[in-house]
């Protein structure tokens, strides 16, 4: 459920945010917390990235995205924003007395029991390998080699379907729509993750991309000609190169990025759909 306010002023009107009422807690567990130096686009002083810069000082959460908790059953104790990824965070207190953060799938509720092994019961949040998850199932936070921890399906809403079970390998298909194979005995975490509305959201004022410390964009065709292939003309004038082009003059739109040679284009069963041109 996306969150809306009465427009007292005219950013305000547009301002939505994500439905926060599901957090248990507004402070974080301190001793899994810590602090990261930001570079924010830059090297020596120098601008190295684009339109990053200032924003909220902010805690990283140290999150388990592997299987370091093996065997052990946690119980489920807060779930919990975090600034540095777009879905929610579950802290999990486990037998043997060790606390953690990991992921948290939608639905998931404060007191439910979750564990981690080669075979679990099929609950949200339990994590076990992908050879005993039944067809159809949603997972996330999966594994593209054995015990490298979770890679694919981390962001909030995002989940992979599982399509097949096809010899030692799991047939995937990943939100992009595109389908691969995945070794059966990497490990995943059952169901969808949690914030699901996330991309919804509309950012509503200026000030509100600065505190998540996204600088100005400038147009390409609002620059000179020595700033941008874009810019120069005498009012609004067209694109005038054949390819959409960045600032540095490197095309950008229509050109494959992938490497040619990557060790996993051989997993990649169908690609992802292209978008259709208007």
């Amino acid at each position: 459920m996306i969150k809306r306010y009465k427009p007292t002023t005219p950013s305000r009107r547009h301002y939505t945010v994500s439905d926060y009422s599901v957090l248990t807690s507004d402070k974080p567990f301190k001793r899994l917390t810590s602090s990261k130096k930001r570079r924010v686009g830059r090297s020596n002083g120098r601008i190295t990235v684009r339109h990053k810069g200032g924003g909220n000082r902010k805690l990283y959460r140290e999150i388990i995205f592997s299987q370091q908790k093996k065997g052990i059953p946690g119980i489920v104790k807060t779930i919990e924003y975090d600034p540095y990824r777009s879905a929610f965070i579950s802290l999990i207190s486990y037998k043997d007395g060790d606390w953690r953060y990991i992921l948290a799938p939608q639905n998931l509720k404060v007191g439910d029991e979750i564990i981690c092994d080669e075979k679990t019961p099929l609950k949200k949040g339990n994590r076990l390998e992908l050879k005993n998850i039944p067809v159809g199932t949603l997972v996330h936070n999966i594994e593209v080699k054995k015990g490298g921890g979770g890679k694919l399906a981390k962001s909030a809403g995002s989940s992979a379907q599982i399509i097949t079970q096809d010899g030692k390998y799991t047939h995937l298909k990943m939100p992009s729509s595109e389908v691969r194979k995945v070794l059966d005995i990497c490990y995943a975490s059952i169901g969808q993750l949690s914030n699901v509305e996330h991309g919804m959201v509309s950012i509503g004022k200026a000030g509100r991309s600065r505190h998540l410390g996204r600088r100005p964009k400038v147009r390409g065709s609002a620059m000179n000609p020595i700033d941008h292939p874009y810019g120069g003309g005498e009012g609004r004038t067209q694109r005038g190169t054949k390819r959409p082009k960045s600032i540095y003059g490197k095309v950008t739109g229509g050109v494959k990025t992938r490497k040619r040679k990557k060790y996993s284009n051989k997993l990649i069963i169908k690609r992802r759909k292209k978008k259709r041109k208007k």
